[in-house]
């Protein structure tokens, strides 16, 4: 992207409408990238004059999501400036004084028909031609009709009046993209509601927080020449527009925050489409940041693994390509399962108390020390729910603990109870045992199995269904020592009292 004489400053501007979907995290993360890199300035800046879209809570959530993925900014909410107010709702003087200044100077007008005749034009344009384009209206309301108009509680809103010439974006990514004038109608800067659209106010912001570079999606492309129509017409300077490729499943359709209701209309588990899905799954952040940095951009190489320092020393523009991206969701596995190993223990430490916190999860009271056992006992998980899932019942009331059906038939019950059989051998052993470390348990089972002359897994997992409920835990003198003596005789009791019932 072009430099400027000015320090560079970026923005990103979510819409208040739930948590960051995940291509708005890679919006930011580009943005921030470019501010990092030049010493330049990240602004956060809340777009939320939509008000029928408006979700409650939804600033703080996407503040959250962006402390948890690592990306701060300069100025915005939390963080305070001095070209706020940085959210929209609480800046409608400013637009107002703009909106006269085009009233009265031609490049705006009041538009006065109802919603019914906009609705009468759009099915006479349908039925002619296929498309409909606002016509603008001769002669043009005036400013009085249009005042007289609003006092009368009708549902006026103010247009602006396109040029009769083509306009040309100057795109980092893309290269000159010209719209001919026969393109362009006249769109709607101010609604009924007395509120500025995401256009006119987008403009007057970026100008006057002194926004030198836009890097946003694509589907704002032909936003742009809108944007630069109205600079024009405020006088205002041109930023510097780089436009990237959007994000795609990779069956080719767009990754919408509506694939989760889709999902589960289905009947199918909802797939993670915002930054908070992907964290209470269990991914890593450091994880999520790498993987969609190469959504679109690449240093032409074939490395793969980036730290965010990392990241920032090798990002550039140049390399965002022009292609829509694929998220690949086996590869962001991969990705996860790979960082789970880089990281220091006390970050994952930290990461695994904030997914046990978040999910409400009964290891969240768990010790330091305790949580740090667990991530050596499973350590290759791919991610936190894996882990969840092989050491919940560790939190589980011993009497709380359900069977998996098929794992008691498979290990307990087949062969006229033969598991259950070797868990009373066992659990007498195990009574007897006074050192009950790990090491201790499974010298004493291999024991068992050299005695027997049998195999590891038909005395390990008759324990591991007995105490967990299913085939899934840790090694079985880790599983043994994490839950207790007391606790694991009693649940080898519980199990061989179903005996009669399996």
């Amino acid at each position: 992207m072009p430099s400027s004489p000015e320090p560079i400053r970026v923005r990103f501007a979510p819409s208040p409408t739930g948590y960051l979907h995940i291509g708005g995290a890679r919006t930011i993360l580009f943005n921030w990238l470019v501010a990092r890199k030049a010493g330049g300035q990240m602004v956060l800046r809340i777009e939320d004059t939509d008000q029928t879209r408006h979700v409650e809570d939804s600033v703080q959530k996407i503040l959250d999501d962006l402390r948890w993925l690592g990306l701060d900014w300069d100025e915005g909410p939390q963080a305070g400036g001095d070209l706020g107010p940085y959210f929209q709702s609480q800046r409608l003087d400013i637009y107002n004084q703009y909106l006269q200044q085009l009233l009265e100077n031609g490049h705006a007008y009041y538009a006065l028909e109802t919603p019914q005749e906009l609705e009468r034009m759009r099915e006479k344009a349908k039925k002619e031609s296929g498309g409909f384009r606002y016509p603008r209206p001769n002669p043009l309301p005036t400013v009085a009709q249009g005042l007289l108009a609003k006092r009368e509680g009708k549902p006026v809103v103010v247009r602006c009046k396109m040029p009769n010439d083509d306009i040309t974006v100057h795109d980092s990514i893309l290269g000159d993209i010209t719209l001919s004038a026969d393109q362009f109608e006249d769109f709607i800067i101010q609604k009924s509601d007395g509120f500025p659209t995401y256009h006119f106010a987008c403009v007057i912001d970026d100008a006057l927080m002194k926004i030198t570079h836009v890097l946003r999606g694509q589907e704002h492309l032909m936003n742009s020449h809108k944007h630069v129509a109205l600079q024009r017409a405020l006088g205002f300077p041109t930023p510097h527009y780089g436009h990237m490729p959007v994000i795609f499943n990779l069956d080719g359709s767009k990754m919408s925050k509506r694939d989760k209701e889709k999902a589960v209309k289905a009947g199918l588990p909802p797939p993670e489409i915002e930054v908070h899905d992907f964290r209470r799954a269990g991914f890593l952040p450091e994880a999520i940041l790498n993987f969609i940095a190469l959504l679109g951009w690449s240093t032409g190489d074939d490395r793969e693994t980036y730290t965010l320092d990392e990241l920032m020393q090798a990002f550039s523009i140049k390399r965002i390509g022009k292609t829509n991206a694929k998220f690949d969701r086996a590869k962001l596995l991969s990705f996860n399962t790979d960082w789970a190993t880089r990281l220091p223990l006390p970050k994952l430490l930290e990461h695994l108390k904030d997914y046990a916190t978040i999910n409400d999860l009964p290891m969240r009271s768990a010790t330091d020390d305790l949580f740090i056992r667990l991530l050596q006992a499973c350590a290759g998980f791919r991610t936190f729910t894996d882990l969840q899932k092989k050491i919940g019942f560790l939190f589980v009331d011993d009497e709380a603990i359900e069977y998996d059906p098929k794992a008691v038939k498979k290990v307990l019950a087949k062969n006229d109870g033969a598991g259950y059989s070797m868990l009373e051998q066992i659990r007498a052993k195990l009574e007897t045992l006074t050192d009950w470390s790990g090491a201790s348990i499974d010298a004493l089972v291999k024991a068992l199995c050299e005695s027997l002359d049998t195999k590891m897994g038909n005395v390990a997992q008759p324990i591991r269904v007995a105490v967990s409920g299913s085939t899934v835990s840790p090694s079985i003198g880790e599983t043994l020592e994490l839950l207790g003596k007391n606790r694991t005789l009693q649940r080898i009791d519980r199990c061989l009292a179903i005996r009669s019932t399996s």
